[in-house]
């Protein structure tokens, strides 16, 4: 079992499994029931040792209580990362205004749920393989540090690690698919070969054009600075307020040059 294979998992879930469709009776329009959440993936893989994994846990800037790897699973020698973009619709339609879309909130409620199905589907796979997994976000050792705007565990710099991409100046991940969807990643006993990372910087996929600055509704995020989580976090909960039990915003992923891709490339 390698990479690969785990890649073709989670493009054939997505093809065939109904989590990845917005159920009909939860449509917020009769358009939106049945379409498709997520639309391929892009994936890799890290040593359960590498010294970013440590280095984070001590870096007061990264504001992370970061758990790690052989202590979500003892013997741990791989984490795999996978990002999955939303289909272009839910995306698209997001794009502009200064409150999330429909389509948006789809996307983030029951995207994470069809994201959370996928995760636990691929960690029952490797241990059938015979194989220790864990996903951490799905963990009961997973907590959030909601006055810090933290976790015991980041699924997007652990992205970084796996070689997936790097940081925007609005916190997000920038991938060959661009930054608008889900991660989710998986602590594994599974060897697997570590994915080379073809950057140096945090933000070197980021060319601070100041589109994300400019369509935050909390004016969060500015060319100077990285996003503001606090600000970012009071504004997901006045859409929980209204739109309770959805939440999200993603105007900071829409309609940007690193929606779909990293920008500047072909």
């Amino acid at each position: 079992m390698d990479i690969n294979t785990l890649k073709e998992f989670v493009l054939e879930f997505q093809e065939n499994d109904p989590a990845n469709k917005v159920p009909e009776e939860l449509a917020k329009s009769p358009e939106y029931a049945g379409r498709e959440i997520y639309s391929g993936v892009t994936c890799g893989a890290a040593d359960a040792r590498d010294e970013i994994f440590a280095a984070l846990r001590q870096n007061e800037e990264a504001n992370i209580e970061l758990t790690q790897p052989d202590e979500w699973l003892p013997g741990a020698k791989s984490v795999v990362s996978f990002f999955m973009p939303f289909a272009k619709w839910i995306t698209d339609d997001n794009a502009g205004g200064d409150w999330p879309t429909a389509a948006w909130l789809h996307g983030r409620i029951e995207g994470q749920a069809a994201s959370d199905k996928l995760a636990a589907a691929l960690t029952d796979m490797i241990v059938k393989e015979g194989y220790g997994a864990v996903a951490p976000s799905l963990d009961q050792r997973f907590k959030v540090i909601k006055e810090k705007c933290s976790s015991n565990w980041s699924e997007r710099h652990v992205a970084f690690i796996c070689g997936i991409g790097t940081f925007g100046i609005s916190r997000g991940i920038i991938t060959e698919l661009g930054t608008a969807g889900r991660l989710i990643s998986l602590v594994t006993t599974l060897p697997l070969e570590p994915t080379p990372r073809p950057y140096t910087d945090l933000l070197e996929y980021c060319i601070r054009c100041g589109t994300c600055a400019k369509s935050c509704p909390m004016n969060a995020i500015s060319v100077e600075r990285l996003k503001d989580n606090k600000l970012c976090d009071a504004f997901i909960d006045k859409v929980r307020a209204k739109e309770t039990p959805y939440y999200g915003c993603g105007k900071c992923q829409s309609g940007m040059p690193c929606a779909f891709g990293i920008p500047g490339r072909d």
